[in-house]
């Protein structure tokens, strides 16, 4: 195994006597960053999201996972365990002062036990910050320095399916387990979650958002539910991954982040909902009240047709299997649905058939351009959409166009590499997904298959995941006289973590089995009869469209290079209708100001297309496009005069 690069903190109110106070970290081990590990800032606002506020009741601990992203993108898993404190009140003393015969209200202050993690392991998070507390609470005869020293120490195994139990010294007993492959993500229950709290159509509405780059705010009460949500969406994506900001738990001095322009996944406490109901381009997902609102001004593609029906069709026989034999004479006496874990592993069944069948053929469209130092591969967007007869098709179009599609095109594009259950699936399965088309049971039983794998993949030895870990005696954080969580010896901390790295310095370094094949390109597309022509036809297009934008941003030399192919494609009327579309959306833009080598490419084109067009209204569609600009910037001042619209009359013969 690695070490673990955890790092722990006790985080308490700055002014405890006042009302609205700031979060300060009291305490943090170790007190140096590990290597390539940096410490992530801003920690005290994630500990309190709505704030360091003081309490007039002692309420019992909360537990919740915040997620932090640094500067280089990696993600950061903040476990808060939070507890309430009594604190002597400043309004207090003055009332005393002011021989009140009423008793000051005793106040309460939060204290939260943070660790911080680059891994994501939070039932282990929630029961070491448990037994942390209940030492504390409990008056165990345990130290907490030793007890915290091993757990900043304990060797988390690196994945493949890997297994460890750990003590922390407190005659506990618990179980690390890692996925056997790390590139699939790990859900718990969360997925399935998600589906009971907003339903189907609402979460393919989700879906559908993250995929098409919309921002996207969840709302909730509870702050493990916001957690949750956002990493169910994470993981319903899968093979794409989401690139931009992903704040599952948004603190209240951040709010304005929401005006933010670029697309996010946020979480938000429902508490200030108030504050979210100006924003007109969001997507809001109320987790508590089960709804979505899409504003009226954000347009959100939906799935392809005949897929999104299928998919719905799919997942109502997972999350609703009593629907099939509803309305039977005589039902079946039993008909359950599968456990939690199980259902949320065929919810992702569903989407990763979904994802097999919208990128089938993918590879076939992978081009590696070798002129550069390093290779590049670029994936051929107009030839896959052509040939898949889905050009017109806004969603999938969006999807390819996207942050999440170029990573993925990065990442799994390499021709060699080690594969996972969706490379298996798009290149083997997608046959036998077209021939079970329509038969119920045959599909339920494929999405069975994928869910045994995938929580396999989570759970390699579920029979050994027994945790022993003593909690505290119930209602404790009721009791009247509790000493305040004591500060701890850094130096007995700091030896600790010596000792176990001088010991890891001297083990051998445990090495990844990563195992690395030729990637599997399966079945060539095969979706339309004309394919090829599709795909060129489209391919046309694209060096037309190119070539135009080229031109009116000025880059000549590019322009050049594509001319020949532009004036050849000119022989088809979609190129011609393109080249007209084209300029009339560049005129309509009113910044079409030409040079006389940019005018000359233009007029080059619309000659070449008015000579080889035989279609009836060809000078009308350019003399459109030239008496719109007979005034217009878009001549050069020289030839403004001459060329009339009229001149184009004689162009008909």
């Amino acid at each position: 195994g690695g070490a673990s690069c955890l790092c722990f903190l006790v985080v308490g109110v700055m002014q405890p006597g006042s009302g609205d106070g700031q979060g300060q970290i009291l305490q943090r081990f170790p007190e140096k960053d590990w290597e390539d590990n940096p410490f992530p800032q801003g920690i005290e606002l994630f500990c309190q999201p709505s704030g360091w506020q003081l309490f007039t009741e002692r309420n019992p601990p909360t537990f919740f996972v915040a997620v932090l992203t640094d500067i280089n993108s990696e993600r950061h898993y903040c476990a808060c365990f939070t507890f309430w404190e009594a604190v002597e009140s400043a309004q207090g003393e003055e009332e005393e002062e002011s021989s009140s015969p009423i008793q000051p209200a005793q106040l309460f202050a939060p204290k939260s036990l943070v660790l911080v993690s680059r891994l994501d392991h939070a039932d282990v998070f929630r029961n070491s910050l448990g037994l942390i507390y209940t030492i504390y609470v409990d008056g165990l005869s345990v130290s907490l320095e030793n007890v915290i020293g091993n757990l900043l120490t304990c060797t988390i195994p690196i994945t493949g399916g890997a297994q460890r139990t750990i003590s922390l010294g407190a005659g506990d007993r618990q179980v690390i387990q890692t996925p056997i492959n790390d590139s699939l993500p790990v859900s718990s229950c969360s997925v399935a979650l998600l589906f009971q709290q907003l339903g189907i159509t609402n979460v393919l509405y989700l879906f559908c958002a993250a995929l098409t780059e919309h921002k996207i705010l969840f709302l909730s009460s509870s702050y493990q539910r916001l957690t949750d949500a956002c990493r169910a969406l994470l993981a319903l994506m899968f093979p794409l991954k989401y690139s931009f900001t992903y704040v599952p738990i948004l603190p209240a001095q951040l709010l304005e982040v929401l005006s933010t322009p670029t697309p996010f996944i946020i979480g938000v406490h429902s508490i200030f909902q108030s504050e979210t109901q100006e924003l007109l381009d969001v997507v809001i997902a109320d987790l508590d009240g089960g709804t979505v609102n899409v504003p009226e001004c954000v347009h959100i593609s939906l799935l392809p047709e005949p897929l999104l029906q299928q998919t719905r069709e799919a997942l109502s026989m997972v999350l609703d299997p009593e629907l099939e034999v509803a309305d039977l004479a005589f039902p079946p006496s039993t008909v359950s649905a599968s456990s939690l874990k199980m259902q949320d592993k065929e919810i992702r069944a569903v989407f990763l058939r979904l994802f097999a069948q919208l990128l089938q053929g993918y590879r076939w469209c992978l081009h590696i351009i070798r002129i550069h130092p390093e290779p590049v591969i670029r994936f051929h967007k107009a030839a896959f959409l052509g040939q898949r007869g889905l050009t017109e098709d806004d969603f999938l179009t969006k999807v390819l166009e996207g942050m999440a599609f170029a990573g993925f095109v990065t990442e799994r594009g390499a021709p060699y590499r080690s594969i996972d259950l969706f490379d298996e699936l798009v290149a083997y399965e997608v046959k036998r997904m077209r021939a079970e088309e329509g038969n119920k049971q045959k599909i339920l039983r494929h999405i069975k298959e994928l869910a045994e794998k995938l929580y396999k993949n989570e759970n390699p030895y579920p029979a050994v995941t027994m945790h022993k870990v003593q909690k505290p005696t119930e209602g404790c954080h009721l009791r009247l006289h509790q000493k305040p969580f004591p500060r701890l010896d850094e130096g007995t901390v700091q030896w600790i973590i010596d000792q176990a790295t001088a010991k890891l310095q001297t083990a051998p370094p445990a090495v990844k089995a990563e195992k690395k094949c030729m990637v599997p390109s399966g079945p060539p597309i095969g979706m339309c009869r004309n394919g090829n022509a599709l795909a060129n036809s489209a391919r046309r297009l694209e060096v037309v469209r190119n070539c135009i934008s080229y031109v009116f941003e000025n880059k000549m030399l590019e322009a050049k290079k594509l001319f020949p192919a532009v004036l050849r494609a000119m022989k088809g009327r979609a190129a011609r209708h393109c080249l007209t579309q084209e300029l009339n959306l560049h005129v309509q833009q009113n910044r079409a100001v030409l040079d006389h080598q940019q005018f000359d490419f233009v007029i080059r084109m619309m000659n070449c297309c008015l000579q080889v067009g035989k279609g009836l209204g060809r000078e009308f569609l350019f003399g459109d496009i030239l008496c719109r600009q007979r005034s217009s910037a878009m001549w050069p001042p020289g030839l403004r005069t001459p060329w009339r619209p009229q001149r184009l009359a004689g162009l008909k013969d």
